[in-house]
């Protein structure tokens, strides 16, 4: 590979100053073949034997991602046409771009902002993590990015989130001290990107660091300003850049002298910069040393550490007892599918009307009045009035794809393994059929699912189930 010049300079000027980081090979990994990973949902998947089994499904090695925890090295990332990966059971995901949300560590409670969050694998990372128990709000400055953040964020089945399309600082002027914990993963010159994306090395010499720093310094202050005292931010690159890297934070700690890092416990295949280096405890994934892209990550805390979990001053908890004549619809229809459990969840918290659509919210929405947002809660479904007088309930998928196995009554689960030629016909948008021996209802609603994992909807009528998976969701 034609490597542009400036790099290969302030790379050669980088290995100079370094004793600890070799130069053997950095230039030569250019060349190899970029690597491939999936990263398994947290919130689907509850052990590492479950793991490797549906890996072998996949036919692939046990291969793990030493950095991050459910992470995987593959051949292939087997998406497409693979229904695992529909159900949202797994992420593909660059192995390197795993890091910075295994170091945030959100945990339930908390209120968490991914500040650069398209297109979507940190940020459900994050929503699994924190189990829908907290607010997560995932923002992207780009309405097309957006889109693909909102798609991969309904297929992981996370709740208890917020999707905003806005600028830092508009987030920093109506939230100020709101945020227990912050990922910033920066936009960069993509240096780390070079051998995966051809159009990375015409970009960088667009956008290389003269134009990044200064985006990359502005996003660091308006988190700042969002930032609760004790709270933490995950700054991330995929570049080599020092001053993107270590110089912008530790210039960042100049001017805020109240932060100081975060190290962590040494973890093979990530390199810690020690003592004496210009960041101390900040870490990096080097591609001539690691299996990895590359990347740069360090955790930051402002002031004293705490344990916030500040989202119990916003949440609502309680389960939505009203039952108007609005809801009648859609609570008969859950009603009939849903199991105890399945039911208390969905009701879980306040259920509110945008339009015809149905929203399950957790947290006031009005926290996030004047900025603009994609998405806020889990879309449950619209209710629609007939020409009778009469309503009728259509379910958001995105209610499938956030259940359990157990949250489906028995008589109202089609499950379809991997060789089940209508699982392919149900991704299609195909009416399926069913049999005596599925063990179903004679009519009514069902969902389809990969074995455990739900997909979406369909209407039992005699042998055939209609198909309810949205369209824009089908395979070609």
């Amino acid at each position: 590979m034609k490597l542009p010049e400036d790099f290969i300079n302030e790379m050669d000027d980088f290995f100079s100053r370094r004793d600890d980081v070799k130069r053997e090979g950095f230039y030569e990994s250019f060349d190899k073949e970029p690597l491939k990973g999936i990263r398994f949902s947290r919130s689907k998947i509850s052990s590492p034997e479950e793991e490797h089994r549906l890996l072998e499904q996949l036919g692939e090695e046990i291969n793990p991602v030493s950095w991050c925890s459910g992470g995987y090295y593959t051949k292939n990332e087997a998406s497409g046409r693979e229904a695992l990966y529909h159900a949202g059971v797994y992420y593909p995901q660059e192995p390197s771009a795993m890091l910075p949300a295994q170091v945030m560590a959100a945990k339930p409670g908390e209120v968490v902002l991914d500040l650069c969050a398209a297109p979507g694998g940190k940020a459900c990372r994050l929503g699994e993590d924190m189990r829908g128990r907290g607010i997560l709000v995932a923002n992207e400055i780009s309405f097309e990015r957006s889109k693909a953040l909102l798609r991969n964020i309904e297929r992981s089945g996370i709740k208890g989130l917020v999707i905003l399309n806005e600028t830092p600082e508009n987030i920093a002027s109506r939230l100020p001290l709101f945020f227990d914990k912050i990922l910033i993963d920066a936009p960069c010159s993509g240096e780390g990107m070079f051998r995966r994306d051809p159009g990375a090395v015409k970009s960088y010499m667009n956008y290389g660091p003269k134009v990044c720093v200064p985006l990359q310094e502005s996003i660091l202050e308006a988190a700042d300003k969002c930032l609760k005292e004790g709270g933490s931010i995950v700054y991330s690159t995929c570049t080599f850049c020092a001053d993107e890297d270590e110089n912008q934070i530790a210039r960042f700690i100049g001017r805020h002298p109240e932060y100081h890092v975060k190290a962590h416990p040494e973890i093979k295949g990530v390199t810690h910069n020690g003592e004496g280096s210009v960041l101390p405890g900040s870490m990096r994934i080097w591609p001539h040393i690691s299996e990895g892209d590359g990347h740069f990550c360090v955790h930051i805390i402002k002031g004293e550490e705490k344990d916030l979990k500040s989202a119990e001053d916003y949440l609502i908890n309680d389960c939505d007892k009203r039952r108007d004549k609005n809801l009648e619809a859609a609570v008969s229809m859950l009603d009939e599918v849903l199991s105890e459990k399945g039911r208390e969840d969905i009701f879980r918290g306040r259920l509110v009307y945008h339009g015809t659509g149905l929203f399950q919210m957790t947290f006031d929405e009005k926290l996030f009045k004047g900025l603009k947002v994609v998405k806020t809660g889990l879309y449950v479904g619209d209710i629609k009035p007939l020409k009778s007088g009469k309503k009728v309930f259509e379910p958001s998928n995105s209610i499938a794809l956030s259940l359990d196995r157990q949250d489906v009554k028995d008589d109202s689960y089609l499950a379809l393994n991997r060789g089940d030629d209508r699982l392919l016909k149900y991704l299609r948008g195909e009416t399926i059929s069913v049999s005596a021996d599925d063990g179903l209802k004679s009519s009514g609603t069902i969902i389809v699912g990969i074995g455990d994992f739900p997909l979406g909807f369909a209407k039992i009528n005699g042998n055939t189930a209609k198909n309810m998976y949205p369209k824009a969701w089908r395979l070609i």
